[in-house]
């Protein structure tokens, strides 16, 4: 008689954040057949997850307790460490064989802050970044940027297939943070000149749209710099990624660079340029409306 073969446990996941990027990962999850819980700091955007089976949490402390896995997606390096080390934060009540993946873009400085703290309480730490917007997470089609002990790998595989369609290893933690700054410095490059591609076709008495369809058919076009330069002419600025935080990410790049004595010019104009959009209410818009800083002529 043959011996009934085994399901597979699927480990608990707790997600913290439930923003554009972490609400379609925790779906992923669930769908996948992990039981995920989820923490946010603005409650509503949680609980319109309970639909997919998720349950929501109303602190940190509270959604990791009995987590094996935990997967913070959060803005920025602060809100992080707030979610893990607040009044009610997630570190000190989270199982001490629990694995930590940290998935925001958070920067150099703020990794190795919380790696060391992760360190602290001798849990497993994965910086695992990743590269794609809103629509690649709902499709679970995510690139993402893993770094880690090697021991950790097999452990997070079945949930990095659950939400990505490849997962890069590259190294020691905050080896993926460091390759998501490079990567991120060099979408900044790509849209700011498609703005000022788009304006300056225009300024000149083309079509704009002249200039995208030949930028398409020449080996410079790069399908995400022309996407960007039609939203830019047909005005479409929902937010698939931010432009504030598309000017986090330049921020935490010439930090970097700063740090080891480069400079980054272009970077360091595009840091000043969004900067000016973002104060004129751009900030909330799709990176995009970059272009209309462009078009004003800059203070």
């Amino acid at each position: 008689m043959q011996s009934a073969s085994k399901v597979p446990v699927m480990p608990s996941i707790t997600v913290l954040g439930t923003g554009r990027m972490g609400a379609p990962i925790a779906r992923n999850l669930a769908r996948a057949g992990f039981d995920v819980t989820v923490w946010n700091r603005t409650v509503e955007k949680a609980q319109a997850l309970q639909d997919d089976g998720i349950a929501v949490a109303l602190t940190p402390a509270q959604a990791v307790a009995g987590a094996e896995v935990l997967v913070t997606m959060l803005a920025d390096g602060p809100s992080t460490e707030e979610a893990m080390l607040g009044d009610t934060g997630g570190l000190g009540a989270l199982p001490a064989e629990a694995i930590w993946i940290q998935m925001g873009t958070i920067g150099m400085d703020w990794t190795r802050r919380l790696a060391a703290r992760a360190a602290e309480r001798t849990l497993a730490f994965v910086d695992a970044p990743v590269s794609g917007s809103d629509g690649p997470a709902r499709d679970a089609q995510l690139l993402i940027l893993a770094s880690g002990a090697d021991e950790l790998r097999e452990r997070v595989e079945p949930l990095f297939a659950a939400v990505g369609r490849r997962t890069l290893w590259v190294g020691p933690a905050g080896a993926g943070s460091a390759l998501k700054l490079a990567l991120n410095s060099w979408l900044a490059a790509i849209t700011q000149a498609a703005a000022e591609g788009v304006t300056l076709a225009q300024a000149l008495g083309l079509d704009p749209r002249v200039f995208t369809h030949t930028l398409a058919d020449l080996p410079l076009g790069a399908p995400y710099a022309v996407a960007k330069a039609n939203a830019m002419i047909e005005r479409q600025f929902e937010p698939g990624f931010a432009l504030a935080l598309a000017h986090k990410d330049v921020a935490l790049a010439v930090a970097a660079a700063t740090d080891k004595g480069l400079q980054l010019p272009v970077a360091a104009v595009i840091d000043a340029v969004w900067g000016e959009a973002i104060a004129h209410g751009h900030g909330a818009q799709d990176v995009a409306a970059a272009v209309m800083t462009v078009e004003r002529g800059g203070d």
